[in-house]
């Protein structure tokens, strides 16, 4: 497939853009490219259907869920709809990525994508019971 120069069409583009990987023919079209700022392009996270969760853990805590729970991710909408933004799996893949990932999730927690992710994580594996719940609505209203 032949990619053309973005910014005139020309067929014979030579050059890529190092940021966004888009196809110019020349350094006035690289130049006319630049003035607006460009991202990365967005990467598909693959999505490994075949992994078999782990029945048995060799240190547990409090915090240990039950790979069963952990199954109800994979199908939850709205963390399927939270993870297309493109700046929550960048988030994602620097903790994954950090020497010190507890460090990484606390710089996370900063950022409102995030804590909307957490949040929904949390939902999804431990629902409140219905009298966590109302407990919570009557101390909020």
């Amino acid at each position: 497939m032949e990619n053309k120069c973005v910014v005139c069409g020309a067929d014979n583009q030579k050059y890529k853009c190092k940021t966004c990987a888009v196809h110019y023919c020349s350094v006035p079209c690289y130049k006319t490219h630049k003035e607006t700022p460009c991202e990365p392009p967005a990467t598909e996270l693959p999505i490994v259907e075949d992994r078999q969760p782990q029945k048995t853990f060799l240190y547990t805590t409090v915090d240990t869920v039950d790979p069963e729970k952990l199954e109800q991710l994979r199908h939850s909408e709205q963390l399927n709809n939270l993870l297309y933004n493109p700046h929550l799996r960048r988030l994602l893949e620097e903790i994954d990525k950090a020497p010190d990932a507890m460090k990484a999730v606390r710089v996370a927690m900063m950022e409102p994508l995030f804590v909307e992710f957490a949040d929904e994580c949390l939902k999804t594996v431990e629902p409140p019971d219905a009298s966590e719940m109302n407990e919570f609505l009557s101390m909020n209203s």
